[in-house]
């Protein structure tokens, strides 16, 4: 498990995007198809976005794993752009920082096939 609370977690990710030239808003109402929650950060005129799924939050009762797994198809389909990360998935900021990086990656990666 991770040892970042939710809002390290997210202020990591903000800096990470940000750094990368999104315009991060914070706690952002999304609406997906039948998905419908709010995202820990969102760039509403590029549709690229984080979410850090963590207990603290409620995350887990927040989003089904139904709709995690829509959420999860939908980026493999390339439909939404949500990078989602759960907290028992990473040990610390590095880590988290290298995923969304590499997120990041391959997003830019996909813009120019």
């Amino acid at each position: 498990m991770s040892t970042l609370t939710e809002q390290e977690g997210c202020a990591v990710l903000k800096r990470v995007f940000e750094a990368r030239g999104y315009r991060i808003q914070e706690n952002t109402p999304l609406r997906y198809g039948d998905v419908s929650f709010n995202v820990d950060g969102w760039d509403t005129d590029r549709g690229v976005g984080y979410e850090y799924i963590t207990k603290a939050a409620g995350d887990h009762d927040e989003l089904t794993p139904e709709e995690m797994a829509t959420l999860s198809e939908w980026n493999a389909e390339r439909r939404i752009a949500l990078f989602m990360i759960d907290e028992a998935d990473v040990l610390g900021a590095p880590e988290l920082e290298w995923a969304a990086n590499r997120f990041l990656d391959d997003l830019a990666a996909r813009a120019q096939e």
